[in-house]
């Protein structure tokens, strides 16, 4: 009888999505778009003084010096009006969740690409942790010998033959949801940026949430040089903290491109129907995005983060190719994921 009460609970809420206007997420949006405008109006003087372009450009940067308070002014009207009165309707009005973990044992997935230096020596690391059953590495179509290294290392392996990153995670997800004997699946990759023993940490959050997604931004636990540069990590921050803002009062966010979670095998499947996997390396936001806004429970917990062995071809490559992959993030996160797609 409670079972049949619980589930009835769990499809009342999938069908109650996130309606309400994310006004803190507009607000600072239109407060960064005001201090570009004055930035950018004080940035002209250079141009103006050095080229002489006084009668071109001083109307210029006095109207954008000028106007540039408007969205400043607007924008902390929306936030503090946000936080101040709609943050108590917005907070779900509801106990610490705690659910005892009856099985412990997890499901290991890996994403993979050209990752023949890493592979074994990742699965090899969380085969030999206590509460892993096994371990699945999906190769996105890899070039060398990723998978066959994967597979004598004692992974069941799958090859992935559509590009992407999102359709790797996606099969990743699914390939590891089929195996009915633990209720959780641990998604990573094979780069080894990421160690085994941090599970314990993850199921220590487990009876909380639907999803406990791992942060890097926890500075004693992380090496001193990742391919995660300074403006990817507070880039990586500034856009967890966009997807906080949508949803105020629903959780803590800190990072969004993290590849390493823990997720109730019950929860993925009532979210695999609602996720996108042609959307590519901006797909750790777009599932974080979708899985608040089916109104799962969302909890953060700090991992150690570690150098990835062999070339980074994600988002990592560059702070160029981390910006543009940020600003889709972005634009997905506001306007939608197809029109980030």
């Amino acid at each position: 009888m409670t079972n049949a009460i619980d589930q009835e609970s769990l499809t009342a809420a999938e069908k109650s999505v996130n309606k309400s206007t994310p006004l803190l997420l507009y607000g600072a949006l239109l407060f960064c778009v005001g201090i570009a405008g004055f930035l950018l109006g004080v940035l002209l003087v250079f141009p103006r003084y050095l080229l002489g372009l006084h009668a071109l450009l001083d109307p210029v940067a006095a109207w954008l010096v000028w106007y540039s308070g408007v969205p400043c002014v607007l924008g902390l009207s929306l936030a503090v009006f946000d936080l101040l009165v709609l943050l108590r309707r917005k907070k779900p009005n509801a106990a610490v969740r705690y659910e005892p973990l009856v099985n412990r044992k997890v499901t290991v997935a890996l994403t993979a690409y050209n990752d023949q230096e890493s592979i074994a020596d990742a699965v090899q690391d969380f085969l030999s942790h206590p509460l892993v059953a096994r371990v699945i590495v999906v190769s996105n179509n890899s070039g060398d010998e990723t998978l066959p290294r994967a597979l004598a290392a004692g992974a069941i392996g799958f090859n992935e033959l559509q590009p992407g990153y999102g359709r790797c995670v996606f099969r990743c997800l699914s390939e590891a949801s089929k195996f009915e004997d633990v209720d959780f699946v641990v998604l990573c990759e094979g780069d080894r940026t990421f160690r085994a023993y941090d599970i314990e940490k993850l199921l220590a959050y487990a009876p909380h949430a639907d999803i406990v997604n791992g942060t890097r931004t926890v500075e004693p636990l992380r090496q001193y040089v990742t391919q995660l540069t300074t403006f990817m990590f507070y880039g990586n921050v500034f856009v967890g903290k966009l997807l906080e803002a949508k949803y105020l009062g629903r959780g803590t966010i800190t990072d969004v491109g993290t590849t390493y979670k823990l997720c109730r095998r019950d929860a993925l499947s009532r979210l695999f129907p609602h996720l996108n996997p042609g959307i590519n390396l901006e797909f750790n936001a777009h599932f974080l995005d979708t899985a608040l806004n089916r109104n799962l429970v969302l909890v953060e917990c700090p991992i150690t983060f570690h150098p990835r062995v062999g070339i980074s071809k994600g988002g990592n490559v560059s702070n160029w190719r981390g910006f543009q992959v940020g600003l889709r993030m972005i634009v997905g996160i506001v306007m939608g994921w197809r029109a980030a797609a």
